[in-house]
Protein backbone atom coordinates (compact mmCIF):
# COMPACT_ATOMS: atom_id res chain seq x y z
CA UNK A 1 0.00 0.00 0.00
CA UNK A 2 1.03 3.58 -0.54
CA UNK A 3 0.85 6.05 2.33
CA UNK A 4 -2.37 8.06 2.22
CA UNK A 5 -3.76 10.74 4.51
CA UNK A 6 -7.21 12.07 5.33
CA UNK A 7 -7.81 15.24 7.37
CA UNK A 8 -8.98 14.89 10.98
CA UNK A 9 -9.87 18.59 11.09
CA UNK A 10 -9.79 21.26 8.36
CA UNK A 11 -6.93 23.01 10.18
CA UNK A 12 -4.73 20.19 11.47
CA UNK A 13 -4.26 16.46 11.91
CA UNK A 14 -4.47 13.55 9.47
CA UNK A 15 -5.46 9.90 9.58
CA UNK A 16 -2.63 7.91 8.01
CA UNK A 17 -3.21 4.68 6.10
CA UNK A 18 -0.80 2.42 4.26
CA UNK A 19 1.56 2.08 7.23
CA UNK A 20 1.85 -0.81 9.67
CA UNK A 21 3.56 0.72 12.68
CA UNK A 22 5.04 -2.68 13.55
CA UNK A 23 7.22 -2.28 10.43
CA UNK A 24 8.53 1.20 11.25
CA UNK A 25 12.24 1.69 11.89
CA UNK A 26 14.52 4.73 11.80
CA UNK A 27 15.27 4.07 8.12
CA UNK A 28 11.92 2.56 7.06
CA UNK A 29 8.82 4.80 7.13
CA UNK A 30 9.79 6.91 10.15
CA UNK A 31 11.17 9.77 8.03
CA UNK A 32 7.76 10.02 6.34
CA UNK A 33 5.96 9.86 9.70
CA UNK A 34 8.18 12.59 11.12
CA UNK A 35 7.52 14.81 8.11
CA UNK A 36 3.75 14.32 8.51
CA UNK A 37 4.11 15.08 12.23
CA UNK A 38 5.85 18.40 11.56
CA UNK A 39 3.33 19.41 8.91
CA UNK A 40 0.04 18.28 10.47
CA UNK A 41 0.76 18.20 14.26
CA UNK A 42 -1.43 15.13 14.92
CA UNK A 43 -1.49 11.66 13.35
CA UNK A 44 -4.00 8.82 13.71
CA UNK A 45 -3.28 5.20 12.77
CA UNK A 46 -6.23 2.82 13.14
CA UNK A 47 -6.32 -0.92 13.88
CA UNK A 48 -2.62 -1.27 14.61
CA UNK A 49 -0.94 -4.24 16.29
CA UNK A 50 1.66 -2.50 18.44
CA UNK A 51 3.28 -4.39 21.32
CA UNK A 52 4.64 -2.61 24.38
CA UNK A 53 8.14 -3.18 23.03
CA UNK A 54 7.28 -1.64 19.67
CA UNK A 55 5.50 1.26 21.40
CA UNK A 56 8.73 2.03 23.23
CA UNK A 57 10.77 1.74 20.02
CA UNK A 58 8.46 4.17 18.19
CA UNK A 59 8.71 6.70 21.00
CA UNK A 60 12.51 6.45 21.02
CA UNK A 61 12.56 7.38 17.33
CA UNK A 62 11.10 10.77 18.28
CA UNK A 63 13.48 11.40 21.17
CA UNK A 64 14.52 10.41 24.71
CA UNK A 65 11.80 8.64 26.67
CA UNK A 66 10.25 10.81 29.37
CA UNK A 67 10.47 9.04 32.73
CA UNK A 68 8.80 10.88 35.59
CA UNK A 69 9.48 8.02 38.02
CA UNK A 70 13.22 7.82 37.37
CA UNK A 71 13.98 9.13 40.86
CA UNK A 72 11.68 6.54 42.46
CA UNK A 73 12.88 3.46 40.60
CA UNK A 74 15.10 1.00 42.42
CA UNK A 75 18.44 -0.04 40.87
CA UNK A 76 17.79 -2.53 38.08
CA UNK A 77 14.06 -1.80 38.01
CA UNK A 78 12.82 -1.41 34.42
CA UNK A 79 10.85 1.47 32.95
CA UNK A 80 7.18 0.59 32.72
CA UNK A 81 4.99 2.10 30.03
CA UNK A 82 2.60 4.54 31.73
CA UNK A 83 -1.09 3.68 31.58
CA UNK A 84 -3.96 6.15 31.54
CA UNK A 85 -6.37 3.86 33.31
CA UNK A 86 -9.01 3.52 36.00
CA UNK A 87 -8.16 -0.17 36.46
CA UNK A 88 -6.56 -1.02 39.80
CA UNK A 89 -4.06 -3.78 40.54
CA UNK A 90 -6.83 -6.16 41.65
CA UNK A 91 -8.70 -5.65 38.38
CA UNK A 92 -11.48 -3.49 39.84
CA UNK A 93 -12.13 0.08 38.72
CA UNK A 94 -11.40 3.04 40.97
CA UNK A 95 -14.30 4.90 42.57
CA UNK A 96 -15.32 8.29 41.23
CA UNK A 97 -13.80 10.21 44.17
CA UNK A 98 -10.67 8.08 44.60
CA UNK A 99 -7.45 10.03 44.13
CA UNK A 100 -6.64 7.82 41.12
CA UNK A 101 -9.90 8.87 39.45
CA UNK A 102 -9.46 12.50 40.48
CA UNK A 103 -6.07 12.47 38.77
CA UNK A 104 -7.74 11.13 35.63
CA UNK A 105 -10.30 13.93 35.91
CA UNK A 106 -7.52 16.50 35.95
CA UNK A 107 -6.71 15.21 32.46
CA UNK A 108 -10.13 16.54 31.42
CA UNK A 109 -8.58 20.03 31.59
CA UNK A 110 -7.03 21.27 28.36
CA UNK A 111 -3.27 20.81 28.64
CA UNK A 112 0.02 19.96 27.01
CA UNK A 113 1.96 17.26 28.82
CA UNK A 114 5.04 18.06 30.82
CA UNK A 115 5.18 21.85 30.50
CA UNK A 116 6.09 21.66 34.20
CA UNK A 117 9.26 19.62 33.56
CA UNK A 118 12.76 21.07 33.07
CA UNK A 119 12.68 19.34 29.67
CA UNK A 120 9.13 19.23 28.26
CA UNK A 121 7.78 16.59 25.92
CA UNK A 122 7.73 16.65 22.14
CA UNK A 123 5.15 13.97 21.49
CA UNK A 124 2.65 11.72 23.24
CA UNK A 125 2.00 8.37 21.56
CA UNK A 126 -1.30 7.03 22.90
CA UNK A 127 -2.62 3.53 22.13
CA UNK A 128 -6.12 2.22 22.82
CA UNK A 129 -5.87 -1.00 24.86
CA UNK A 130 -9.23 -1.24 26.70
CA UNK A 131 -12.02 1.07 25.53
CA UNK A 132 -15.46 2.01 26.81
CA UNK A 133 -18.87 1.70 25.16
CA UNK A 134 -19.51 5.42 25.63
CA UNK A 135 -17.52 8.54 26.52
CA UNK A 136 -13.79 8.38 27.07
CA UNK A 137 -12.82 10.35 23.97
CA UNK A 138 -9.49 12.14 23.62
CA UNK A 139 -9.79 15.64 22.20
CA UNK A 140 -7.02 17.62 20.53
CA UNK A 141 -6.89 21.39 19.98
CA UNK A 142 -4.41 23.05 17.63
CA UNK A 143 -2.75 26.02 19.29
CA UNK A 144 -0.86 26.54 16.02
CA UNK A 145 -3.99 26.98 13.90
CA UNK A 146 -5.62 29.03 16.66
CA UNK A 147 -2.62 31.35 17.00
CA UNK A 148 -2.58 31.96 13.23
CA UNK A 149 -6.25 32.99 13.33
CA UNK A 150 -6.26 34.79 16.69
CA UNK A 151 -7.22 38.49 16.72
CA UNK A 152 -4.18 40.73 16.91
CA UNK A 153 -5.34 42.48 20.08
CA UNK A 154 -5.41 39.15 21.93
CA UNK A 155 -2.05 38.11 20.49
CA UNK A 156 -0.49 41.35 21.68
CA UNK A 157 -1.43 40.57 25.28
CA UNK A 158 0.91 37.58 25.34
CA UNK A 159 3.41 37.98 22.49
CA UNK A 160 6.98 38.29 23.76
CA UNK A 161 6.07 37.23 27.30
CA UNK A 162 6.89 34.18 29.34
CA UNK A 163 4.39 31.85 31.00
CA UNK A 164 5.01 30.01 34.29
CA UNK A 165 3.95 26.36 34.70
CA UNK A 166 3.47 24.21 37.81
CA UNK A 167 2.22 20.58 37.96
CA UNK A 168 0.27 20.96 41.19
CA UNK A 169 -1.58 23.97 39.77
CA UNK A 170 -3.66 21.83 37.41
CA UNK A 171 -4.32 19.23 40.12
CA UNK A 172 -5.47 21.91 42.57
CA UNK A 173 -8.27 22.80 40.15
CA UNK A 174 -9.68 19.32 40.77
CA UNK A 175 -8.76 18.63 44.40
CA UNK A 176 -6.55 20.43 46.96
CA UNK A 177 -5.78 17.01 48.45
CA UNK A 178 -4.59 15.74 45.08
CA UNK A 179 -2.34 18.78 44.61
CA UNK A 180 -0.47 18.02 47.85
CA UNK A 181 0.77 14.61 46.71
CA UNK A 182 4.58 14.43 46.34
CA UNK A 183 4.36 13.33 42.70
CA UNK A 184 2.89 16.73 41.78
CA UNK A 185 5.51 18.75 43.66
CA UNK A 186 8.80 17.24 42.46
CA UNK A 187 9.86 20.00 40.09
CA UNK A 188 10.36 23.75 40.44
CA UNK A 189 8.14 26.12 38.47
CA UNK A 190 9.08 26.29 34.79
CA UNK A 191 9.21 29.48 32.75
CA UNK A 192 8.70 29.19 28.98
CA UNK A 193 8.15 31.60 26.13
CA UNK A 194 4.45 31.86 25.28
CA UNK A 195 5.15 31.10 21.62
CA UNK A 196 6.95 28.06 20.23
CA UNK A 197 8.24 28.40 16.67
CA UNK A 198 8.64 25.13 14.79
CA UNK A 199 12.28 24.98 13.59
CA UNK A 200 11.35 22.92 10.50
CA UNK A 201 8.66 25.13 8.98
CA UNK A 202 8.75 28.33 11.04
CA UNK A 203 5.11 28.09 12.07
CA UNK A 204 4.28 29.49 15.51
CA UNK A 205 2.07 27.96 18.18
CA UNK A 206 0.85 29.19 21.54
CA UNK A 207 2.48 27.04 24.23
CA UNK A 208 -0.28 26.64 26.77
CA UNK A 209 -1.51 24.17 29.40
CA UNK A 210 -3.73 23.82 32.46
CA UNK A 211 -0.44 23.81 34.38
CA UNK A 212 0.09 27.48 33.44
CA UNK A 213 -0.53 29.87 36.33
CA UNK A 214 1.13 33.21 35.58
CA UNK A 215 2.02 35.34 32.57
CA UNK A 216 4.88 37.84 32.78
CA UNK A 217 3.64 41.39 33.31
CA UNK A 218 0.33 40.42 34.89
CA UNK A 219 -0.73 39.71 38.45
CA UNK A 220 -2.31 36.38 39.42
CA UNK A 221 -5.91 37.41 38.75
CA UNK A 222 -5.05 39.06 35.43
CA UNK A 223 -3.01 36.03 34.41
CA UNK A 224 -5.84 33.66 35.26
CA UNK A 225 -8.32 35.68 33.20
CA UNK A 226 -6.00 35.96 30.22
CA UNK A 227 -5.07 32.26 30.32
CA UNK A 228 -8.79 31.45 30.34
CA UNK A 229 -9.39 33.70 27.33
CA UNK A 230 -6.48 32.18 25.39
CA UNK A 231 -7.58 28.62 26.19
CA UNK A 232 -11.18 29.40 25.22
CA UNK A 233 -10.06 30.76 21.85
CA UNK A 234 -7.78 27.79 21.12
CA UNK A 235 -10.41 25.20 22.05
CA UNK A 236 -13.22 26.46 19.86
CA UNK A 237 -14.81 23.62 17.85
CA UNK A 238 -13.10 24.87 14.67
CA UNK A 239 -9.69 23.96 16.15
CA UNK A 240 -10.67 20.68 17.88
CA UNK A 241 -10.60 17.02 16.83
CA UNK A 242 -12.41 14.54 19.10
CA UNK A 243 -11.27 10.91 18.88
CA UNK A 244 -13.55 8.04 19.85
CA UNK A 245 -11.30 5.12 20.72
CA UNK A 246 -11.23 1.62 19.27
CA UNK A 247 -8.76 -1.04 20.42
CA UNK A 248 -5.56 -0.72 18.38
CA UNK A 249 -5.91 2.96 17.55
CA UNK A 250 -2.66 4.90 17.79
CA UNK A 251 -2.96 8.68 18.20
CA UNK A 252 0.11 10.89 18.46
CA UNK A 253 0.52 14.64 18.49
CA UNK A 254 2.99 17.49 18.69
CA UNK A 255 2.97 18.82 22.24
CA UNK A 256 4.56 22.05 21.02
CA UNK A 257 1.46 22.90 18.99
CA UNK A 258 -1.48 20.88 20.34
CA UNK A 259 -3.33 20.77 23.65
CA UNK A 260 -5.45 17.78 24.58
CA UNK A 261 -7.92 16.52 27.14
CA UNK A 262 -9.83 13.39 28.01
CA UNK A 263 -13.60 13.26 28.35
CA UNK A 264 -15.66 11.49 31.03
CA UNK A 265 -16.98 7.94 30.77
CA UNK A 266 -18.99 5.64 33.08
CA UNK A 267 -16.35 4.97 35.74
CA UNK A 268 -17.53 1.41 36.35
CA UNK A 269 -16.27 0.66 32.83
CA UNK A 270 -12.55 -0.12 32.57
CA UNK A 271 -10.52 2.08 30.24
CA UNK A 272 -6.81 1.76 29.55
CA UNK A 273 -4.64 3.70 27.15
CA UNK A 274 -0.88 3.17 26.91
CA UNK A 275 0.96 6.48 26.85
CA UNK A 276 4.61 7.27 26.17
CA UNK A 277 5.98 10.79 25.90
CA UNK A 278 9.29 11.58 24.23
CA UNK A 279 11.25 14.61 25.38
CA UNK A 280 12.24 17.53 23.19
CA UNK A 281 15.82 18.01 22.10
CA UNK A 282 17.70 21.03 20.76
CA UNK A 283 16.70 19.94 17.24
CA UNK A 284 13.03 20.39 18.19
CA UNK A 285 13.51 24.05 19.00
CA UNK A 286 13.62 24.06 22.80
CA UNK A 287 16.04 26.99 22.56
CA UNK A 288 13.15 29.01 21.10
CA UNK A 289 11.11 28.83 24.30
CA UNK A 290 13.88 28.96 26.89
CA UNK A 291 13.89 32.12 28.95
CA UNK A 292 17.20 32.94 30.67
CA UNK A 293 16.99 32.82 34.46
Amino acid sequence: MTIQTKPLNPHFGVEVTGIALSDVTAENLFPQIRALFEEHSALLFRAQDVSDEKHLELAQLFGPIEDRQADERKPGEKFEIPKVSNVQEDGTTSGEMDLKTLNLKSNFLWHSDSTFLPVPSLVNILIGRVVTTEGGATELASTRAAWAMMPEDLKEKVRGRGIWHRYSHSRRKISPELAKLPMFNKWPDQHWNAIWENPVNGREALYLASHAFRIDGYDEAESEALLADLTAFCTQPAFVYSHRWSVGDVLLWDQRAVMHRGTPWPYEQPRTLSSICSSVTEADGIDRIRIPA
